[in-house]
Parts: structure tokens; C-alpha cells; sequence
């Protein structure tokens, strides 16, 4: 598999993270132990695979205003090239993440200007991997990689052939996946060349909790793509077309924030299949990245490839 660049077809929006000794209840209210503000969204993902190596390009939109401003300075600060000039009728969209001690978020999302209703000019070549979020396929007025996917652009009615030569697409349909529209979730699934998942969001698509047959159906229910699910603490589930299904282990890590943990193992794993790992190694080094992440407060720990190397050294990585 070759694959020279990651472009970024999600979106990159701003995290008000705030860390709750529980939820409230419906109508309540809870104090925070800490908070912070940080650019997260599509950032995580993209941080991660530019802190392996890879090159990065921003291809979603970014807003006029402070969370336009913050995201920007922090692309710029990791080397991700920005393709699209800010949206001056709106600011960058942002979520509240409420985190609990066992390091597990809950969020609610405000989108702006990072979701875009029409793909133009996306410059992806057939040895690109494009990464398409599930919160850009289930906005309202947002749509998938159109017709000329092919080519050099995406554009809508949100439709793909699967027939054209084009970059690779990764798609990780993310907490929102059952509300993307079934025929756009058809042309992804026809489309696609990995399907990277955790497994509520497995469930969500087969109507089963079990992973390993959640893997084998998302893969019957594609045309060609990979399937990733990813387990938490066990690591991930792995599904190749040709392969016998392969559970794919993590090192054993005491979580403090698992924030992020789903877009650091999709970087990495991006990064990883760009150096030339089979995919199955590719799957260890990111579930290591994401067991690594959650070790560490905050949406974007992603480890450069230099502390990820180290880390492996000292940890058990699954063999």
C-alpha cells in the first residue's frame, strides 16, 4: 500500500474539556475538578499521523473569530498544511467533552465553519489516504466524497463511484454514526478502503455487540475495505479481506483520559501503513499509540515516532 500524504477531509474544531468527579443528572449541575480549552475534532487525527512522519494537509474548513484563530495557530504549530482560505460569515465550531475519573468523555458538539456542504479542488492523488469523519457525513448539509472523487475534488449530491481509479479513503464514522443518512453510509461502504470503528460504533452498524462479528459483517457489507475495530484496553479487531480475522492486543496501561484515543490509532495506523507495515503490524503500533495517549490528560497526546519508539522499548506492544 503506498501512501505519501494524509488529506484530511474532517474537521478540526475546539474542545472545552472538563474533568467531573460524575455526570449530572438531567437538569442538574456538577462542579469540574479541572478544565481546559484545546483544539481537537480532526486535529487529534492529524497530529497524530504528522508526529510519525507523515505529511498532513487541512483540507476542511476553519472560521473567522478565537476558535478559528486557536485552531490555525495549532495546525501551524505541527506542520499541517491548511488548504482553504477561513470562512469570514462564521467562526470554527467547538464541543464541550465532560470527562469522568475513569477517563471516559461525553460530549456535545456545536458545529461552524470546520463543516463544509461541498468539497472543491481537494488535491488528492491515488497514493493519498483522504480521512472522512462521520460528523462531516451526518451534519446536516454535509455530505461524502461526490462522484468526481476520482479526479481531484469532492462535491455533492453526496454520491462515490466505486469504480474509479482515486486516493484511498479511510473513513471512522465516529459517536455519530447512527445518524448519518443510510445512502450516504452506503456509498461510504462502497467506497471505502478501511472502516475504522470502536465497538459501540461496530454495534450501532451490525446490531451486535460481539466484535469479532461486527468485523466479519461490516466487512461483507464492503466493497473492498479493511475493518478496524477497536476494542479499548484489548486492543483491536482486525478484518482483511483473504486473512483469517486477527485480534490485535495493546500494552496494558492504567487510563487517566481516554480522549482522543480512537484518532490517535487512526493516525498512527495511517502513518504506520505509509511506512510500508502490513496491517496488521500497522494495527499494534497504533494500538501502543493509543495506549500511550490515554496515559496522558488531554484530546491530543499523540506520542511522536521518536517517545513512541522509546515507549514500545519498555512496554509489551502485543507481540
Amino acid at each position: 500500500m503506498n501512501v505519501r500524504r494524509l488529506v484530511f477531509a474532517g474537521q478540526a474544531l475546539v474542545d472545552v474539556v472538563m474533568r467531573v468527579p460524575a455526570l449530572p443528572e438531567r437538569g442538574g449541575d456538577v462542579f469540574a475538578t479541572s478544565s481546559e480549552v484545546t483544539v481537537g475534532g480532526g486535529f487529534n487525527v492529524m497530529a497524530a499521523a504528522a508526529r510519525q512522519g507523515l505529511p498532513v494537509l487541512y483540507a476542511g474548513g476553519h472560521g473567522t473569530g478565537p476558535w478559528g484563530d486557536l485552531v490555525r495557530a495549532t495546525l501551524a504549530a505541527e506542520g499541517i498544511t491548511i488548504l482553504r482560505p477561513q470562512d469570514p460569515t462564521r467562526d470554527t465550531g467547538f464541543d464541550v467533552a465532560l470527562v469522568e475519573p475513569d477517563g471516559q468523555p461525553t460530549y456535545a458538539t456545536r458545529l461552524g465553519a470546520e463543516t463544509l456542504e461541498t468539497w472543491n479542488d481537494l488535491p488528492a492523488g491515488s497514493s493519498d489516504m483522504v480521512y472522512v469523519s462521520g460528523y462531516g457525513l451526518a451534519a446536516e448539509g454535509g455530505g461524502a466524497p461526490g462522484e468526481d472523487f476520482g479526479g481531484q475534488s469532492f462535491g455533492t449530491p453526496p454520491r462515490i463511484s466505486p469504480a474509479r481509479p482515486a486516493p484511498q479513503l479511510f473513513i471512522d464514522p465516529g459517536p455519530l454514526v447512527a445518524q448519518i443518512p443510510d445512502d450516504i453510509l452506503a456509498d461510504v461502504l462502497a467506497r471505502c478502503d478501511w472502516l475504522s470503528c470502536n465497538q459501540r460504533e461496530a454495534a450501532l452498524l451490525t446490531g451486535t455487540a460481539d466484535p469479532d462479528e461486527s468485523a466479519r459483517i461490516l466487512l461483507r457489507r464492503t466493497a473492498r475495505a479493511g475493518i478496524l475495530v477497536r476494542t479499548g484496553p484489548a486492543g483491536c479487531v482486525l478484518a482483511v479481506r483473504g486473512q483469517e480475522l486477527a485480534h490485535i492486543p495493546a500494552p496494558a496501561v492504567e487510563a487517566i483520559d481516554t480522549t482522543g484515543a480512537g484518532d490517535t490509532h487512526a493516525g498512527v495506523f495511517i502513518a504506520a501503513l505509509a511506512e510500508g507495515l502490513p496491517p496488521a503490524q500497522a494495527a499494534r503500533r497504533a494500538n501502543a499509540a493509543a495506549a500511550y495517549s490515554v496515559t496522558r490528560e488531554g484530546p491530543a497526546t499523540a506520542p511522536t515516532r521518536a517517545t513512541l519508539d522509546s515507549w514500545l522499548a519498555t512496554h509489551d506492544a502485543g507481540g
